[in-house]
């Protein structure tokens, strides 16, 4: 496999290689780096289908993937300003992607303190994005899917600081929701500087009143039917957007068959409705969010090469060729599994796994993006060794 450096778009002064043997190259605006690959002039508009969305037709869109954020905010940003979406300015976040179209492959949730910051800077620059003739997806992964079951094994102490501090600001804001949901990621920092600085704000392992107070507000935020599940009910498991899918784990043949609208109905539906309503039926979408061959939980695609046998590396790559030929897909990205080097391409070239731990309740790796234009996928990724650069690897 052929590994080249191709610049963006630009003209750059010649740079030494980096140690890597690789040309170095500096980074380019984010403009540039948005609108890079992608024909000027008029694109039809948009359009989506499903509820949550399941097919989205995007024509002449620049295509952006990132990762499992995990409650990391500050590499969210990173990875959203080397996409070339978000100012580089630390407050305001400013949607700079033009018409892009970012996609989020799940894991906002646990693992760190900030997790519903992302949420609302993602809800934030959705609506900024559409306004400029792109728009910002998010998948649900099985972070998301276990927190609305009550699962909260894996929340980082943060996290439920965070639930509390926000209830605290929604108060403030009379309980109008969508104000406090949109601003809360502009005004998250000072809060809690100032919940810090109060008696008792550090999270003490025998405050045990405190513990009980933030686990009481995660459960109220994030229960079945609950504000924040009715959130991550309006995105999907499943989504295919032009000729890519984008899910968490992996969707597999018998996803297929069982449904893609149908699975992401399901989940949707069984986030909405609370569990404490007499007439609630709704079962946990099994094939969707439980077991090992589940959307959210498969690794099927996503394993590392060298904990496998040639048998199963076969089989994998057999079911994303049936998966994607099903769906009339021409590749695929997930996330779900930290890959250690990187957002790395697997199964013959179909599927792009796009995790690559950049959270620091995870590896803490620098972030990398998935750059899709005109079907043609490309990594983006800042290096540090001599100097501040970018570099763009092209997998031919």
């Amino acid at each position: 496999m052929a590994v080249l450096a191709l610049r963006l778009g630009f003209v750059a002064p010649p740079h030494p290689r980096t140690s890597s043997g690789r040309f170095a190259f500096s980074p380019p605006s984010s403009r540039a780096v948005a609108n890079a690959g992608v024909a000027a002039g008029p694109s039809r508009p948009i359009t989506v289908d499903g509820d949550p969305p399941t097919v989205v037709s995007a024509p002449g869109r620049r295509i952006v993937a990132i990762g499992d954020a995990h409650g990391d905010l500050s590499q969210t940003r990173a990875a959203l300003v080397l996409a070339g979406v978000l100012s580089t300015e630390s407050e305001g976040h400013v949607w700079t992607g033009g018409r892009t179209i970012l996609v989020q492959v799940g894991d906002i949730l646990d693992r760190g303190e900030d997790e519903i910051a992302i949420l609302s800077l993602l809800s934030s620059l959705n609506m900024q994005a559409k306004s400029q003739g792109g728009a910002v997806f998010q998948v649900n992964g099985n972070h998301e899917t276990m927190n609305v079951e009550g699962d909260f094994r894996y929340c980082d102490p943060g996290g439920f600081d965070e639930c509390m501090r926000f209830l605290d600001y929604l108060d403030e804001c009379d309980g109008n929701w969508d104000n406090a949901f949109l601003n809360w990621v502009n005004v998250c920092e000072r809060r809690k500087k100032e919940y810090v600085a109060l008696p008792n704000g550090d999270w003490g392992p025998w405050n045990f009143v405190k513990k009980q107070k933030g686990f009481a507000a995660r459960s109220s935020l994030l229960k079945r039917g609950g504000p924040l599940a009715h959130e991550l009910a309006r995105h999907p498991v499943v989504l295919k957007i032009n000729d890519w899918i984008f899910c968490h784990g992996g969707l597999l043949p018998h996803h297929v068959e069982y449904g893609i609208e149908r699975m992401n109905r399901e989940v949707s539906m069984w986030m909405k409705c609370s569990g404490e309503d007499s007439g609630d039926e709704t079962d946990i979408p099994f094939i969707a969010t439980r077991g090992y061959d589940s959307v959210v939980w498969s690794r099927m695609y996503s394993q590392d090469p060298a904990e496998r046998t040639r048998r199963a590396l076969m089989l994998s790559s057999i079911a994303a060729e049936q998966t994607l030929e099903a769906v009339g897909a021409k590749g695929m990205v997930v996330g779900h599994t930290p890959q250690t080097h990187g957002v790395t391409c697997k199964c013959d070239g179909k599927v792009w796994c796009v995790d690559v731990g950049m959270s620091c309740g995870v590896l803490c790796s620098r972030p990398e993006v998935l750059e899709i234009v005109n079907d043609r996928p490309r990594v983006l990724k800042e290096r540090r060794e001599l100097y501040d650069e970018m570099e763009v690897l092209d997998y031919l």
